[in-house]
């Protein structure tokens, strides 16, 4: 293995077209998108639906798995050596413009993903709010204690909505979905999606509406009801908790067992020196201002919105910020 494919990798984004979008990632964002409904955009992906390509360096052009087939434990690191041996990066990265109320959903456990969708991964995933508009809300677990025999009841009866709990969201909130949280994105949000790498989703409600083809989308409530976790009753958004503070300031925003995020917030001219010691992997995401990554003598332009993989076997390098910069640094925890 040559020590030029060991390099930070950005990704050309792979867009989903589901009824709920919009065009905010073009509005809001800037971005290049197809015409038409754009509701996701997968930024950092080696799910088999929809691999992300190298867009930089030698590597560029191949997807993600036949990177981590070429690089091995070199790209995931000693902590995710199970992904290695599995062939399956462990994370996946998107955008999600929620221009219109999701369905009402939960995801399983890896447990039991593994015996009833033929040995796929759970999901637990994490939101970081990048846009609300005013009033916006979402759907984050129970409003109060149940249980399955009520829950279909109330499916049946159209009174689910008086078990769901709504709670409001602004710009900077942050989002921690455990498998089994019901959970729901409402209209007028747009956020940054961190989660294992898995697309398995149980669909409970889908407010009445058809999918493109004019007819209702699947529902998945036997599933469903298998995997909610009926003690997630009004939980709240994530309090971050400080780590350092200057001209450097980090917080820890969410810790599961699959994945570590932080916020790191660079005043102008600051820089943040890190690591990738052969341990994990590190994903960056910029989500304001702008920045360079620099590693052995190498130095690249880092503009919000954007994410950016560093291979575990990098070696030193650091974030600088051209002008104040807010970034999202995800690793695999120990």
């Amino acid at each position: 293995m040559a020590e030029t494919n060991v390099y930070p990798l950005f990704f050309e984004p792979v867009f989903r077209d589901y009824i709920w979008g919009g065009r905010n990632l073009e509005t809001l964002l800037g971005r290049k998108i197809p015409d038409g409904v754009v509701a996701e955009s997968w930024e950092i992906s080696g799910h088999p639906s929809s691999f992300t390509r190298v867009e930089n360096g030698p590597l560029a052009g191949q997807t993600l798995p036949q990177v981590q087939e070429r690089l091995g434990e070199a790209l995931v690191g000693t902590r995710s050596r199970w992904a290695t041996d599995r062939g399956r990066f462990p994370l996946l990265v998107k955008l999600l413009d929620a221009n219109r109320r999701l369905s009402v959903q939960v995801h399983p456990s890896d447990e039991y993903a593994r015996t009833h969708e033929g040995g796929e991964l759970g999901k637990a995933e994490m939101w970081y709010v990048l846009y609300a508009q005013e009033g916006a809300e979402l759907i984050y677990g129970l409003s109060r204690h149940t249980d399955a025999a009520e829950f279909r009841a109330a499916l049946e009866n159209g009174t689910l909505e008086e078990l769901l709990h709504h709670t409001s969201i602004q710009p900077g909130d942050v989002i921690s979905v455990p498998t089994g949280t019901i959970h729901a994105l409402l209209e007028g949000t747009l956020v940054a999606e961190i989660q294992q790498n898995s697309d398995t989703t149980y669909r409970v409600y889908d407010w009445g509406r058809m999918g493109h083809d004019g007819k209702p989308r699947p529902l998945h409530v036997d599933k469903a009801v298998e995997v909610i976790d009926w003690e997630r009753v009004r939980p709240q958004a994530a309090v971050p908790v400080p780590l350092s503070s200057g001209d450097v300031a980090r917080e820890e925003l969410c810790r599961s067992p699959y994945f570590v995020v932080e916020k790191v917030s660079l005043e102008e001219g600051a820089t943040y020196k890190g690591q990738c010691d052969g341990s994990t992997f590190e994903i960056w995401g910029i989500v304001s201002g702008s920045a360079e990554i620099g590693w052995d003598g190498q130095r690249v332009p880092f503009a919000a919105v954007r994410f950016v993989l560093l291979p575990a076997a990098l070696g030193a390098f650091a974030v600088h910020a051209a002008r104040p910069a807010t970034l999202l640094r995800v690793y695999a925890p120990e």
